[in-house]
């Protein structure tokens, strides 16, 4: 099992900053995002929940005593509303790697 399985991080460029609603994602707000070297793009991570298969379940309604049934369809959960297939969703070792790259960190001068 990886470090934080079901975080992602989504890579977005600096203009949607304002379509990010920050309940929906770690960051408390715009000021704490970093950006890419250049300055075009940020980021934000979120715990998703993948369902693997659909299933129904059936519960008591307790005030008004009858029963319920709600049917949770597979597919994935818990992307924030700035989500798009546009940007590239990225798990914790990617992450890791991209944030190493030149795009996103200095050299440190000896």
């Amino acid at each position: 099992m990886s470090r934080f399985e079901n975080r992602r991080w989504l890579v977005i460029p600096v203009s949607k900053i304002d379509d990010i609603n920050f309940s929906e994602v770690h960051e408390p707000n715009a000021e704490s995002l970093r950006k890419s070297i250049d300055g075009t793009q940020t980021f934000v991570k979120y715990e998703i929940n993948i369902i693997e298969k659909t299933y129904t379940e059936t519960f008591e309604n307790i005030p008004t005593g009858e029963s319920e049934t709600i049917t949770v369809e597979a597919g994935v959960y818990g992307r924030p509303s700035v989500y798009s297939t546009d940007y590239t969703e990225y798990n914790h070792a990617d992450i890791l790697e991209l944030l190493a790259t030149k795009a996103w960190s200095e050299e440190l001068k000896k």
